[in-house]
């Protein structure tokens, strides 16, 4: 008997423990993608994918070549770009500021009231920033013209404030959530550490730069590339929910491209082909970011 064999009878409790979310990832996530065929046919609903004709690249050349390419495009990185630099690093100084706090019942009470505005769906997280932001009786304009004296500006209707409301808002709805992974990797460092630099002379803020983010490095490099992979990809609910369209031509991305011209035109085999295109860029810039900081840190997703 082989160790390959020995090792199946020692684990075939864990095996089998496995086997129902292997067998709802087959069934959810890989036979689905049989489907991506009909972005090389013009697909009809009456006919099915084995009775559309065959067009080969027509739909990907029809995206290419059409004019709000580009726009949409330019849309989904620069908003992934500010997400990127903002939100992906608002959690791991949220994590840091809260392990400052030194008393354990106040740093509990922090984390639990950031976990909230997560479980909030982006209709009421919308709802409030329409609120909020409301020209006529909207907290932030009361405040402007209160304390400044100035006029009403409508937010959500400046094509130059869309980006900084949408990456805020997700800030707030997401940091203290996504600070979950960095709260158990400090949680799992050394006390002796901390102790050994405090004698050492260091402060709270060198002991936070020396011992708290290195420790985080790991996460914060998994968590980077997963993030580097959706650079082309971007969430439907929030830019779907916060835009209208007087700012549509700098908060049309590639998902509510999608909808508009996949369900509201019912163009399916167009927004198959952009769909799969938007999954192979993913792939190979996971596959790129991932090789990268291999060779640069020695660290990677596998």
């Amino acid at each position: 008997m082989n160790k390959r064999t020995i090792r199946v009878k020692t684990n075939v409790t864990l095996y089998l423990l496995l086997a129902p979310t292997i067998l709802s990832l087959f069934v959810f996530n890989y036979i689905p993608m049989y489907g991506v065929i009909i972005s090389f046919q013009d697909y009809s609903i009456y006919r099915g994918i084995t009775g559309s004709d065959w067009v080969g690249l027509k739909h990907f050349l029809y995206f290419f070549n059409d004019s709000k390419f580009w726009s949409v495009m330019r849309n989904t990185l620069i908003l992934n770009f500010y997400d990127l630099v903002f939100g992906f690093t608002s959690p791991i100084i949220f994590a840091l500021l809260a392990n400052e706090i030194l008393k354990n019942r106040m740093k509990r009470i922090v984390q639990t009231i950031s976990y909230m505005p997560h479980f909030l769906s982006w209709i009421v997280v919308a709802g409030l920033a329409h609120q909020m932001l409301s020209p006529t009786d909207g907290l932030i304009n009361l405040l402007l013209q209160s304390v400044f004296g100035m006029d009403p500006v409508y937010f959500m209707a400046e094509r130059g404030m869309f980006r900084t409301i949408a990456v805020l808002t997700e800030i707030w709805k997401s940091v203290g959530w996504s600070a979950i992974l960095y709260f158990a990797i400090i949680a799992g460092v050394d006390s002796s550490l901390y102790e050994a630099a405090s004698i050492d002379g260091a402060n709270r803020f060198r002991q936070a730069l020396h011992i708290t983010l290195p420790a985080m490095v790991p996460m914060i490099t998994l968590l980077l590339l997963l993030q580097l992979a959706n650079m082309f990809g971007i969430g439907f609910e929030r830019v779907f929910m916060l835009q209208n369209p007087l700012v549509y031509d700098v908060s049309e991305v590639i998902s509510t491209y999608i909808y508009r011209i996949g369900l509201e035109r019912s163009q399916y085999s167009l927004t198959t082909a952009i769909g799969l295109m938007q999954s192979l860029l993913a792939f190979v810039l996971l596959i790129t970011s991932n090789r990268l900081s291999k060779k640069l840190t020695g660290m990677g997703l596998y």
